[in-house]
Protein backbone atom coordinates (compact mmCIF):
# COMPACT_ATOMS: atom_id res chain seq x y z
CA UNK A 1 0.00 0.00 0.00
CA UNK A 2 1.29 3.40 -0.99
CA UNK A 3 1.09 6.32 1.34
CA UNK A 4 0.23 9.87 0.46
CA UNK A 5 3.84 10.96 0.72
CA UNK A 6 4.92 8.39 -1.82
CA UNK A 7 2.61 9.88 -4.49
CA UNK A 8 3.37 13.48 -3.69
CA UNK A 9 6.81 14.32 -2.44
CA UNK A 10 6.92 16.70 0.45
CA UNK A 11 7.53 20.27 -0.49
CA UNK A 12 9.85 22.64 1.29
CA UNK A 13 11.52 25.95 0.51
CA UNK A 14 14.62 24.04 -0.58
CA UNK A 15 12.54 22.42 -3.35
CA UNK A 16 11.58 25.79 -4.90
CA UNK A 17 13.77 26.66 -7.84
CA UNK A 18 15.77 29.91 -7.74
CA UNK A 19 13.62 31.62 -10.39
CA UNK A 20 10.53 31.07 -8.26
CA UNK A 21 12.30 32.52 -5.23
CA UNK A 22 13.27 35.56 -7.28
CA UNK A 23 9.72 35.92 -8.53
CA UNK A 24 8.36 35.68 -4.98
CA UNK A 25 10.80 38.33 -3.79
CA UNK A 26 9.79 40.64 -6.65
CA UNK A 27 6.12 40.04 -5.84
CA UNK A 28 6.78 40.79 -2.18
CA UNK A 29 8.53 44.06 -3.11
CA UNK A 30 5.67 44.99 -5.41
CA UNK A 31 3.07 44.31 -2.72
CA UNK A 32 5.03 46.37 -0.18
CA UNK A 33 5.37 49.23 -2.68
CA UNK A 34 1.66 49.13 -3.45
CA UNK A 35 0.86 49.15 0.27
CA UNK A 36 3.08 52.22 0.72
CA UNK A 37 1.36 53.96 -2.19
CA UNK A 38 -2.06 53.10 -0.79
CA UNK A 39 -1.03 54.58 2.56
CA UNK A 40 0.04 57.75 0.79
CA UNK A 41 -3.22 57.96 -1.16
CA UNK A 42 -5.23 57.47 2.03
CA UNK A 43 -3.26 60.20 3.78
CA UNK A 44 -3.82 62.61 0.87
CA UNK A 45 -7.53 61.80 0.77
CA UNK A 46 -7.89 62.46 4.49
CA UNK A 47 -6.08 65.78 4.17
CA UNK A 48 -8.26 66.77 1.20
CA UNK A 49 -11.43 65.84 3.04
CA UNK A 50 -10.36 67.82 6.09
CA UNK A 51 -9.54 70.82 3.91
CA UNK A 52 -12.89 70.59 2.16
CA UNK A 53 -14.73 70.53 5.50
CA UNK A 54 -12.67 73.52 6.64
CA UNK A 55 -13.47 75.48 3.48
CA UNK A 56 -17.16 74.63 3.70
CA UNK A 57 -17.32 75.61 7.38
CA UNK A 58 -15.44 78.89 7.08
CA UNK A 59 -16.42 80.14 3.67
CA UNK A 60 -20.10 79.48 3.19
CA UNK A 61 -20.32 75.81 2.34
CA UNK A 62 -21.15 74.26 -1.02
CA UNK A 63 -22.31 77.53 -2.59
CA UNK A 64 -18.84 78.97 -2.04
CA UNK A 65 -17.28 75.93 -3.71
CA UNK A 66 -19.28 76.84 -6.82
CA UNK A 67 -17.83 80.33 -6.60
CA UNK A 68 -14.32 78.93 -6.25
CA UNK A 69 -14.87 76.77 -9.33
CA UNK A 70 -16.17 79.80 -11.25
CA UNK A 71 -13.16 81.88 -10.20
CA UNK A 72 -10.85 79.13 -11.41
CA UNK A 73 -12.70 78.98 -14.73
CA UNK A 74 -12.50 82.76 -15.14
CA UNK A 75 -8.80 82.74 -14.32
CA UNK A 76 -8.24 80.15 -17.06
CA UNK A 77 -10.25 82.21 -19.53
CA UNK A 78 -8.31 85.32 -18.53
CA UNK A 79 -5.02 83.54 -19.17
CA UNK A 80 -6.24 82.41 -22.61
CA UNK A 81 -7.40 85.93 -23.50
CA UNK A 82 -4.11 87.37 -22.29
CA UNK A 83 -2.26 84.97 -24.58
CA UNK A 84 -4.48 85.94 -27.52
CA UNK A 85 -3.96 89.63 -26.77
CA UNK A 86 -0.19 89.19 -26.72
CA UNK A 87 -0.30 87.34 -30.05
CA UNK A 88 -2.54 90.03 -31.59
CA UNK A 89 -0.24 92.78 -30.30
CA UNK A 90 2.75 91.04 -31.87
CA UNK A 91 0.93 90.74 -35.21
CA UNK A 92 -0.12 94.39 -35.04
CA UNK A 93 3.49 95.42 -34.40
CA UNK A 94 4.60 93.35 -37.40
CA UNK A 95 1.97 94.99 -39.59
CA UNK A 96 3.00 98.45 -38.39
CA UNK A 97 6.61 97.65 -39.24
CA UNK A 98 5.53 96.56 -42.74
CA UNK A 99 3.53 99.77 -43.25
CA UNK A 100 6.53 101.85 -42.16
CA UNK A 101 8.75 99.89 -44.52
CA UNK A 102 6.32 100.35 -47.43
CA UNK A 103 6.08 104.09 -46.72
CA UNK A 104 9.83 104.35 -46.76
CA UNK A 105 9.93 102.45 -50.06
CA UNK A 106 7.25 104.62 -51.68
CA UNK A 107 8.77 107.86 -50.39
CA UNK A 108 12.17 106.79 -51.61
CA UNK A 109 10.77 105.93 -55.06
CA UNK A 110 9.05 109.30 -55.49
CA UNK A 111 12.27 111.30 -55.10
Amino acid sequence: MQTFSEHYPTSSMSDIVPTEITALRELDQLVRHMADELTGFRRRALVAEARLKEVEAHEGGAANLDLLARVSQLEQQNAQLQHKLEAASARAAQMLDRVKFLRQQTQGGER
